[in-house]
């Protein structure tokens, strides 16, 4: 039996620089990752079953194909084994911006890997990634890098691991797809030179625009975090609607966790820190 911990994906900057023909668009990202998510857990089986368990777990009910699943099957296809039986302890928002299905797609790969004794660099498993999702690929890579193209190109970048980071959603859920097609095909530039922290504090996120218009709350909980103490960053991730801030110590990130949830009771928080 394996657990494998899928966690929550951030873009510290998303610049969206164009569309491509393929229906994609050609980004420029800074990936990072937190040391919380949610969790893949693996085993040999007589028959191939897939069950969710966890906070989030009844929102995927009833969903007969997922990334989980289609990472299983890419997986036997490639290597071979299972069947297996896959447990999803879903505690991640669904529809969040914050590698979600990602995330649980890419640990299944791993998982998966691990069991049946193939390394998790192999270059065959990055190619089952990218025929995932565009963010399949970063999240199984799982450490701060920048992506380019649709965000499948990685460069692992270091820096800013254990800064602690708060992740808040106000319970809503954004369409990636929807997000993108408001997206008014402007090229603001591409992202800065220097360290990880400069790069992001220099960066922006091009979707949050699109993303404010459809859910105007957006705007309500990066204002709420810029405006805590000891706030680094804030910014919203991906395409939304999570929310994220970085913070000068564990405490300052504590308090505000708190403040949150006493002003907000519909917002979901996660306090964590950068892996």
């Amino acid at each position: 039996m394996i657990d494998e911990v899928a966690p929550a994906k951030i873009n510290l900057a998303l610049h969206v620089r164009a569309r491509r023909d393929d229906g994609y668009h050609e980004l420029e990202t800074l990936f990072a990752f937190l040391r919380h998510g949610d969790t893949i857990r693996v085993e040999p089986s007589d028959t191939a079953s897939f069950a969710l368990t966890g906070p989030f777990g009844a929102a995927l009910q009833g969903e007969g194909d997922n990334l989980v699943t289609r990472a299983a099957s890419a997986f036997a296809a490639q290597f071979g084994g299972g069947p297996w039986a896959i447990t999803l302890d879903k505690h991640l928002p669904i529809a969040s911006g914050i590698g979600g299905g990602s995330a649980d797609a890419a640990a299944t790969l791993r998982a998966l890997a691990r069991l049946g004794g193939v390394a998790t660099d192999d270059a065959r498993l990055f190619a089952i990634a990218e025929t995932l999702g565009a963010d399949v690929p970063a999240c199984l890579l799982g450490r701060s890098a920048v992506g380019t193209g649709k965000g499948e190109q990685l460069v692992p970048i270091d820096g800013l691991s254990g800064v602690p980071v708060l992740l808040v959603n106000p319970g809503v859920a954004v369409s990636t797809g929807a997000v993108f097609r408001l997206w008014d095909g402007v090229d603001r530039g591409p992202l800065g030179e220097g360290t990880l922290l400069a790069r992001a504090l220099a960066g922006r996120n091009d979707l949050e625009p699109m993303a404010r218009t459809l859910a105007p709350v957006i705007g309500d909980v990066v204002a709420r975090l810029a405006a805590m103490p000891g706030v680094t960053l804030a910014r919203m991730s991906g395409s939304g609607a999570t929310c994220f801030a970085l913070f000068d110590d564990e405490d300052a990130c504590a308090d505000a966790a708190v403040a949150i949830r006493r002003e907000q009771a519909g917002w979901w928080c996660l306090e964590s820190a950068l892996a």
